[in-house]
């Protein structure tokens, strides 16, 4: 991939017992009420009486219809999480500078960055020829000391990329392509894109790392 530069209710009706009407009744034999069916034997072709009715009659009240029932709440999918952000590849910056000139280069990134609200110790600098001066001066004071500055991750960080597996990944790095031995920027390339959290900014020959990006990092 090369790079250029910059919802219904249901209403139910109570049916009470029946009574024969007085006017089909004889005054000498007169016929008793009939009482109430049982709640529990319906009248053919009518549906039992609702729980209102049944409670006036003394029937045990009779359950709802199904379609009356309440829905039962049901679990559905489980909703698909976003991927991390840690999973995402890193927006690629290519600024174009010679191999002399990429140091230089990769100190005005990393001044733009800071002065554009990126705190320092999300930030790592890569080297593919000399080492940094930073790094130079406080390598001077032993391994140790160096990787103590690193581990503690409040300052930017220098390294050189061959020797950088030891160097976590940050949200920020700039690979200064400024030498180094044959195939020092095809190696460093895949160790920086592997470091870089939201994004990479190398600065270098664009000619020579299209050429690199082009073979698959």
């Amino acid at each position: 991939m090369p790079l250029t530069p910059e919802e219904p209710q249901i209403h139910e009706s109570a049916q009470g017992p029946r009574v024969t009407p007085a006017a089909s009744r004889t005054a000498q034999t007169p016929r008793p009420v009939p009482g109430p069916r049982p709640a529990a034997v319906p009248r053919p072709g009518r549906p039992g009486p609702s729980p209102a009715a049944a409670s006036r009659t003394g029937g045990a009240p009779r359950p709802a219809p199904p379609a009356q029932r309440a829905p039962q709440a049901t679990s559905g999918p489980a909703t698909p999480t976003a991927p991390s952000v840690s999973a995402a590849v890193p927006q690629i910056q290519l600024i174009p500078a010679s191999a002399e000139g990429a140091l230089d280069a990769a100190e005005e990134a990393v001044d733009l960055l800071l002065d554009t609200g990126r705190a320092p110790g999300d930030i790592l600098v890569l080297t593919t020829g000399d080492p940094h001066p930073w790094a130079a001066h406080e390598l001077s004071f032993g391994e140790a000391a160096y990787w103590a500055q690193h581990d503690a991750g409040d300052d930017v960080f220098y390294a050189d990329a061959a020797q950088s597996e030891r160097a976590a990944g940050r949200p920020v790095v700039v690979l200064a392509v400024n030498g180094g031995p044959a195939g020092a920027t095809a190696a460093a390339l895949p160790t920086a894109l592997a470091r870089a959290g939201t994004l990479l900014i190398v600065c270098g020959d664009p000619q020579q790392i299209n050429s690199v990006l082009g073979t698959g990092v």
